[in-house]
Formats: structure tokens, C-alpha cells, sequence
């Protein structure tokens, strides 16, 4: 669908951006996909291969840096993790195809903690767009799941 760039915030979320770069100099995000497209919201991906099978990780999750981190706002990457649990993000990621405040730090809890945007786009929100326009289908372990699969064919560091 094309290439997306984007620019990481060390200063702001230096742990979730070392964290990041890690999987992204390990090939971990080549030939997975984005496995959950909410229209209008955000795409979600970097963990799933595109038979849907869990990409396994083999290092522990990244505290999360939401309390100092940037907004999620429109054009900004930001760490999945489980709601229940403020420490887990590892490898899945989401772009903010709008303006998300409802995910942005509120306190403490990991209810209201929030996901840690740790960079934004510079090139390619048209391709996030098309992305967040795709047809999806409600499968019980995956709601919102392409019909299909976009596929993140490759991740590269450019200094």
C-alpha cells in the first residue's frame, strides 16, 4: 500500500524507543501485520503473522512511559499493551489515525495509565489512511481484523 515513515521521540519515551529499535534491528516487524483496523481510530500491529499466529517475543515488556510521553494524537505511533496491566508492552504497536486523549496518561491506574506514543509520522499518513479503510471482519480472537492481511513487509532504521 506504500512506505510510512516516522520519527522517534527518545527524549520523550527514551525506554519504548530503544525497545522499539530493538525488534526493528532484529527483522521482528518484517512479514508481520496489522491485525486490528478500527475505522477512523487506529491500526494495530507488529505481532502476528499473516496466518494469525502469535509472533513470539523473548525479551520483557518496556515500562510504560505514557506520564511523559507525546500525546496520542493524529499521525502518532504509540506501544500496545493489555488494559489490565500498565507494564506490558513488548512488540505490537498502533498508529492514531485521529486524535485519541482518551488514550493519553490520566493517572496512575492501569486502567487510566495510557499507551506511550513514542513518535510520529513524517511520510505516508495517506498510506495509514487507506489502511484505516480497509474491509475488516469480527473473528472471536481477532475484532476488527482485515478480510486481508496487510502485511508490514519490511522496518528499517534510517539514521
Amino acid at each position: 500500500m506504500g512506505k510510512i515513515t516516522i520519527q522517534l521521540d527518545a527524549e520523550k519515551a527514551p525506554l519504548t524507543v530503544a525497545n522499539f529499535l530493538q525488534y526493528v534491528q532484529e527483522g521482528f516487524y518484517n512479514g508481520t501485520i496489522f491485525h486490528l483496523v478500527a475505522k477512523g481510530d487506529v491500526v494495530v500491529g507488529g505481532g502476528y503473522t499473516p496466518d494469525l499466529k502469535e509472533k513470539p517475543t523473548n525479551r520483557p515488556p518496556v515500562r510504560n512511559e505514557a506520564h511523559r510521553a507525546l500525546k496520542n494524537t493524529r499521525g502518532t505511533i504509540a506501544m500496545a499493551r493489555r488494559p489490565d496491566a500498565t507494564d506490558s508492552a513488548t512488540c505490537q504497536f498502533f498508529f492514531n489515525l485521529a486524535d485519541n486523549p482518551r488514550l493519553d496518561f490520566q493517572d496512575q491506574t492501569p486502567e487510566n495509565y495510557g499507551f506511550c506514543a513514542f513518535g510520529r509520522v513524517i511520510e505516508g499518513m495517506d498510506v495509514l489512511d487507506k489502511i484505516g479503510q480497509v474491509p475488516v471482519e469480527d473473528l472471536s480472537d481477532f475484532p476488527c481484523k482485515p478480510v486481508q492481511p496487510v502485511v508490514i513487509r519490511s522496518v528499517q532504521q534510517i539514521r
